[in-house]
């Protein structure tokens, strides 16, 4: 396929976009002291009440180790979260909020769930489910095609 100026002008308006929304998160973490990623590593979490392994956190976010460890460590230091021995796994340890971990991401996270949630609302089921399906046309994609980079 060619890529011609049109396509061009729309990769950039949403690339913008996709910034924009980038910082609407990273706003809503700054208001709570926190960063973008200590947001999303918390958001994770709560909504695993079984708590999960830093791998998975990783997976979800597309993360490096080290930046993930950083922020759970930080959040232990804070007594907020604590390690869970995996049974079937001695080497992984389920990460899960400590009682004040929980009190503190609940005045965080289902706030910022609900205004994601309305925001996504006011497009109407329809179109919602149009932007996922695209969405996730896209991404597949983008995964092919920077796949084929490293070829």
């Amino acid at each position: 396929m060619v890529v011609n100026q049109e396509i061009n002008t729309l990769v950039n308006a949403y690339c913008r976009l996709r910034d924009r929304q980038y910082a609407v998160y990273s706003r809503c973490a700054k208001r709570h002291g926190l960063t973008a990623n200590e947001l999303f590593v918390l958001d994770i979490l709560w909504f695993a009440p079984e708590g999960c392994t830093q791998t998975e956190i990783c997976e979800r976010l597309s993360a490096n180790k080290q930046t993930i460890a950083a922020v759970i460590d930080r959040f232990r230091k804070k007594g907020l979260l604590w390690y869970e021995e995996v049974a079937e796994d001695r080497r992984n340890k389920r990460i899960r909020f400590t009682e004040a971990g929980r009190q503190y991401a609940g005045a965080v996270i289902p706030p910022a769930a609900g205004a994601e949630n309305l925001a996504m609302a006011e497009l109407g089921i329809e179109k919602l489910a149009e932007l996922v399906k695209l969405t996730a046309r896209l991404t597949e994609n983008m995964e092919k095609q920077f796949a084929a980079l490293s070829d």
